[in-house]
């Protein structure tokens, strides 16, 4: 497949063949989201955006598997340095047990590994003096250990703060931490010490426009919360307040410099630690490394995930435990290819210029979408490649979803009524306008 001149095709869905593998997995799958009857051949031609399902079938894949392929399928970016690799068996070991190494050094390595991307998130955070980072297996890890790490700097401290809308993973931790869909959390046990304070809407509002709900009376809730004299939580007892900077599973809420002001100026003033979470948003997705480089925010630990292949938690030396043996994790540091495409892929963001064209493909987008005039369409939305559509109706927003699927094209739905169109970080032009194409017909086909 060439990307260049790639178009989307779909006869029949799901076809024979996707059925069949279908019924295989749903034969002993413990029930789960599986959003499209969609079966990628991994075996077949795939580039870019592009892919095929097991009947032929040719996608255009808008969704960049929730972010966590961040350059589409067989890119070469990725795939020509991993092809150089000679890797034996195990790629997983105990790696926070045992070290791993290859000939050439840890300066210039036959085979990257944790070392070496490591280094490379720690140069990617070194504006917020980041030097020290703990690899895991996933988002709902590097957050369990940012939590964990936090309380152990300030062990006389028991609360922690998040935000409505939020989601940061699927551990009973992490889900006493997320606030975005009765699904997730229903019936589970709560850590004690959770609060909660509503997340920003509204990305234009101030302080005296806010209808939200954050700012009330020239006040914000998170300030009536922590008032020392008046609150009815004291701020001495909170170890960390967590943030996505732009919300993904919570419907694609991007919040106003006067909300993220505030939540900088708590956290300052209470000596709080400020956690983000930057599992969908990070690695180059809204045009910036991080999206929290959009805003006027000082983050004390990044969490990241996704379209890093792995797990981390990256903070300051002095937040981190010195005790040994207080974080661990079996895999964590010990995924050997996963770490090698962590750094390939962050290699990759520098060397052509990703960030840029995240931001340029972005805008064209909302140029696209801009003067489309569609009753159904209430908002658009986006920073980078991180973009999303918001729709009249939950029922709207799916139906769109699949008619887009129909002809080709997939996305992903989150929030209530919203779509999120992820495009590979390096989407050219043409892809975009294609894409589009494909989703504006879909809308117009729900009239």
């Amino acid at each position: 497949m060439n990307r260049d001149n790639a178009e989307p095709s779909v006869r029949r869905l799901p076809g024979e063949r996707a059925r069949e593998w279908i019924d295989a997995h749903h034969r002993h799958a413990a029930p789960s989201e599986y959003s499209h009857e969609f079966v990628w051949d991994i075996s077949g031609e795939a580039e870019g955006p592009f892919c095929t399902d097991l009947d032929g079938n040719v996608f255009l894949d808008f969704t960049c598997h929730i972010g966590a392929a961040p350059l589409g399928y067989n890119n070469p970016k990725i795939l020509d340095p991993m092809g150089e690799l000679d890797l034996g068996d195990p790629t997983k070991i105990a790696g926070q047990d045992f070290y791993a190494g290859s000939a050439g050094g840890p300066e210039n390595p036959e085979i990257p590994g944790a070392a070496q991307l490591m280094e490379r998130l720690v140069e990617a955070s070194s504006q917020y003096g980041m030097d020290t980072v703990f690899l895991s297996n996933s988002g709902a890890e590097a957050i369990e250990n940012a939590m964990k790490i936090t309380y152990a700097n300030t062990p006389e401290r028991k609360y922690g703060i998040s935000f409505l809308g939020g989601f940061h993973g699927r551990t009973l931790g992490t889900l006493s931490m997320t606030r975005s869909g009765d699904v997730y959390t229903r019936a589970y046990p709560e850590i004690a010490g959770t609060r909660t304070v509503p997340f920003c809407e509204d990305r234009t509002c101030e302080a005296a426009t806010c209808s939200c709900g954050f700012f009330a009376g020239g006040r914000s809730q998170l300030e009536r919360m922590l008032d020392p004299e008046r609150g009815y939580l004291d701020p001495r007892e909170v170890a960390f307040l967590i943030l996505e900077p732009i919300q993904g599973v919570g419907g694609y809420c991007f919040p106003s410099e006067a909300f993220m002001a505030e939540v900088q100026q708590a956290c300052e003033t209470h000596e709080i630690h400020l956690v983000v979470d930057e599992i969908q948003s990070g690695l180059g997705r809204t045009g910036k490394m991080w999206a929290s480089d959009h805003y006027a925010i000082e983050p004390d630990v990044i969490c990241s995930a996704k379209a890093l292949r792995s797990g981390a938690t990256i903070s300051r030396k002095e937040i981190f435990p010195e005790e040994k043996n207080r974080l661990g994790s079996t895999w964590g540091g010990g995924d050997l290819l996963a770490a090698a495409q962590g750094v390939f892929t962050l290699d990759a963001i520098d060397e052509h210029d990703l960030l840029e064209n995240a931001r340029e493909r972005g805008r064209q987008v909302k140029e696209l979408l801009r003067d489309v005039d569609f009753d159904s369409v209430v908002d658009v939305r986006g920073k980078g490649l991180m973009l999303a559509v918001e729709f009249d109706s939950r029922e709207r927003r799916t139906a769109v979803v699949k008619a887009g699927l129909e002809r080709g094209l997939l996305t992903l739905g989150c929030g209530y009524s919203t779509v999120r169109l992820l495009p590979p970080l390096d989407v050219t032009e043409r892809e975009i306008e294609l894409g589009i194409s494909l989703f504006l017909d879909a809308i117009e086909a729900t009239r």
